[in-house]
């Protein structure tokens, strides 16, 4: 893990570099540029909205910033997973020609998509504003759930990218899985009252197994219900995701030559 830390400080201000640049090509030949960052959340939240806060009458308390919630913590794990596999083949011009530690492609992709997320917050606490949602002490709780996110993220990601190299399916079979688990992690919905009483068994699978399902749900009761966050089950999700991490790095440090000869 020294050599990891080495890498993370040395590499740093390239990251920095690679993230902006990716940002301003995304937006370069866009008309309205940077505002697509405020407006893709947005819509996608309307179009949410009109679907199950009006059509099927959704009733949880502060439905706006309870689906806010929901949809930028999902945004920022689902764009980093489906992303991550392909990472290694799609920087192929740079590793082939550069030795790079290959987890950096990944720091710089979880900055970009990590920006994005830090607009889609702002929305979030300016629709805490307008619905005028209580605050509490509680509200501070918000940046550790906030950094697990982000580790339990990269957990996962590292090791999709390596496998992603060798395993030409893999992208396919994330993205069905990712599907799947859009609907199963309470995005639009609470897991808790909607199957809570009816079915206790599966709604605690559903939000101790799945831990993005299990930071959105104590980010909304932090921010909106000014509720304790599920400590323990927090520190058991940290624990596995340092684990996932720590073999992810391994493996990539482990393969890292071979990458160039399979892709």
């Amino acid at each position: 893990m020294k050599r990891f830390i080495a890498d993370v400080k040395k590499y740093y201000n390239y990251e920095v570099r690679a993230a902006k640049s990716s940002l301003k090509t995304e937006v370069a030949n866009s008309y309205l540029n940077w505002i697509w960052w405020i407006l893709e959340p947005l819509l996608s939240m309307m179009i949410y909205y009109v679907i199950f806060g009006l059509v099927f009458k959704a009733k949880e308390q502060y439905f706006v910033p309870f689906l806010f919630i929901g949809q930028t913590m999902w945004a920022f794990f689902n764009k980093n997973v489906v992303q991550s596999v392909k990472m290694i083949k799609r920087n192929k011009s740079i590793v082939s020609r550069v030795y790079i530690p290959k987890f950096v492609l990944l720091f710089t992709n979880m900055m970009v998509n990590g920006f994005k997320m830090v607009i889609s917050w702002l929305i979030v606490f300016l629709m805490m504003g307008v619905f005028r949602v209580e605050l509490s002490v509680r509200v501070l709780y918000f940046l550790p759930i906030l950094l697990l996110l982000i580790l339990v993220t990269f957990a996962i990601c590292v090791n999709l990218m390596h496998f992603g190299v060798f395993v030409e399916d893999l992208g396919n079979v994330v993205n069905i899985a990712m599907q799947l688990l859009f609907y199963m992690t309470g995005i639009f919905y609470s897991i808790d009252s909607r199957l809570g009483d009816d079915y206790p068994e599966i709604a605690q699978v559903l939000i101790y197994g799945n831990p993005v399902a299990l930071l959105i749900r104590d980010m909304r009761s932090v921010l909106l219900y000014q509720e304790e966050p599920s400590w323990i089950a927090l520190g058991v999700w940290m624990l596995i995701a340092l684990v996932f991490s720590v073999i992810g790095i391994r493996t990539i440090y482990k393969n890292e030559n071979s990458y160039v000869k399979v892709i």
